[in-house]
């Protein structure tokens, strides 16, 4: 229920003006112009905003709030009134033209529309563009007033003779704080904003960069184009960088020092046959993430690292707190370095999907939930080959996991009996909230489920979704009766956003 309070500011900024109000009333005014879109009241509150920061998640009330709210219009908006606010003449005769305070403004952690699931939202790649065409534009007409400025100076100078004139004050800048999101066709505006605009009154600042489908010389070029301070993730995706351009890419690395989270999924790097050339890549990438002291997550998705782990890792300084190796080829002495090193009993997440974990790969896997059962908040077991009789022998390692939060086992073959015997045996972990299930091998029409190379369409075609129905009803009845209503299970894998071991 909203505060009476709230429900003033949302009468006040409804009005065709703003009356002056006390600074306090600020933030709870722009909250309520943002939540109803009211375009004129937002412009009105930035361009006399009393405070030197306005960050839009604690102004507008975080996440949940944003998300269905999240008006493209809104944040156009906002952007504007800033630009506007930079783009007035200093040299203007008269008072200034506005009291705004404000140095920096924080659009980072706002929710993606990429789906276009509202027709007012904006995706975090649109909204990439328009921080950077925001940037581009103040940077040209600061720079037009400079010369305009510097050809008013020299005929100042004709005229009375004077050496030179009093330099105009340079206008304050405000630093845009931001998660970046960048692909081939973005590319070219946000490098531009970063190489040019960062010079002007309207500076970029990048918490998390994520590049996709950008070549070794863009990635690079952007890179060294970022301010290094504040940059705590960099996620490359959909690049076929393999070993070499990975190694260049780190070379890069080293200048962010509060970087935290390195995600290389997809990058192509293959080290299962061992050559001179890949024992010195090998030698490089490590050498490389070793200069990162800040590193807690680090993401090597389907990188072929057969029996190459600890040399890939040797060199890091800091245990890890989130490590992604699903499809990597692991072999059983990867498990067993891992289980020994002092990544083990710190890991909150780890993903080891894509690993055949039905034969010589069980024993490793129960050994290591056991040196990261103090610390494990995330599993992720996807499409790894396990059968009831597997998950059985997996639960005792399992339940000493007493702080997981989240367990994913889609795309294995377990039944329905296999499913409910591990909900009864893991009730008991008390922090656990979400269940990833794969849908139960007898909830297939039969013959199917023993067909691992079937297609999608197949699957669907040939599902009893009157058996799956049941079936999920039948757990919801067993969680309800076990007091576990707050646990989650559910068999659909997608929109589960992963928690932010940064801020755990």
């Amino acid at each position: 229920m909203d505060s009476l309070l709230f429900l003033c500011a949302r009468r006040v900024v409804s009005g065709s003006s703003l009356p002056a109000v006390p600074p306090h009333l600020y933030p709870v005014l722009f909250r309520a112009a943002f939540l109803d879109g009211r375009a004129q009241a937002l412009r009105a509150l930035v361009a006399e905003w009393p405070f030197s920061l306005l960050s839009l998640q604690r102004t507008v009330g975080g996440r949940d709030l944003l998300r269905p709210r999240c008006s493209k219009l809104c944040l156009q908006t906002v952007i504007g009134a800033v630009v506007e606010q930079l783009r007035t003449d200093p040299d203007e005769p008269g008072p200034p033209a506005s009291r705004c305070r404000l140095r920096v403004l924080d659009v980072t952690g706002l929710p993606d529309d990429a789906a276009g699931r509202s027709p007012d939202g904006m995706s975090v790649w649109s909204g990439t563009v328009a921080l950077a065409k925001a940037c581009v534009e103040v940077s040209k007409h600061h720079r037009e007033c400079r010369e305009f400025q510097k050809r008013g100076a020299k005929r100042h100078k004709g005229r009375s003779g004077a050496g030179t004139a009093a330099a105009s004050p340079r206008p304050a800048g405000v630093d845009v704080h931001a998660d970046f999101f960048v692909n081939r066709t973005s590319y070219g505006i946000l490098r531009d904003a970063l190489q040019t605009g960062n010079a002007g009154p309207l500076r970029l600042r990048c918490r998390e960069f994520q590049a996709e489908k950008l070549s070794v010389d863009g990635i690079v070029s952007l890179l060294k184009s970022l301010e290094p301070c504040g940059v705590r993730r960099v996620d490359l995706r959909f690049r076929n960088l393999g070993l070499t351009g990975l190694s260049v890419v780190l070379l890069h690395l080293s200048q962010f020092p509060d970087l935290r989270s390195l995600k290389l999924q997809y990058s192509n790097v293959d080290v299962r046959r061992a050559t001179p050339e890949l024992v010195l890549g090998i030698r490089c990438l490590a050498r490389e993430l070793g200069k990162l002291p800040s590193l807690k997550e680090l993401n090597l998705g389907s990188s072929r690292l057969s029996g190459n782990l600890r040399q890939v890792l040797c060199e890091l300084q800091a245990p890890l707190e989130s490590l992604e190796l699903a499809f990597c080829s692991l072999l059983p002495a990867d498990f067993a370095f891992l289980s020994q090193s002092f990544h083990a009993p710190a890991l909150k997440r780890l993903d080891l999907s894509g690993h055949d974990f039905s034969q010589s790969l069980l024993q490793p896997l129960r050994q290591l939930l056991e040196e990261t059962s103090a610390s494990l908040l995330h599993l992720d077991l996807m499409e790894c080959r396990l059968t009831d009789s597997h998950l059985d022998s997996l639960l005792a390692s399992l339940r000493r996991c007493s702080r997981l939060q989240f367990l994913g086992l889609f795309g294995n073959s377990l039944s329905t009996a296999g499913l409910k015997d591990l909900l009864w045996k893991t009730v008991e972990l008390p922090e656990l909230r979400l269940v990833v299930y794969p849908v139960p091998v007898d909830c297939y029409k039969p013959g199917l489920h023993q067909r691992r190379s079937g297609s999608r369409w197949i699957l669907e075609e040939r599902l009893d979704r009157e058996r799956l129905g049941a079936a999920s009803a039948e757990l919801g009845r067993l969680l309800e009766s076990s007091g576990r209503a707050d646990v989650v299970w559910t068999y659909n894998p997608y929109g589960h956003g992963a928690l932010d071991y940064f801020s755990l």
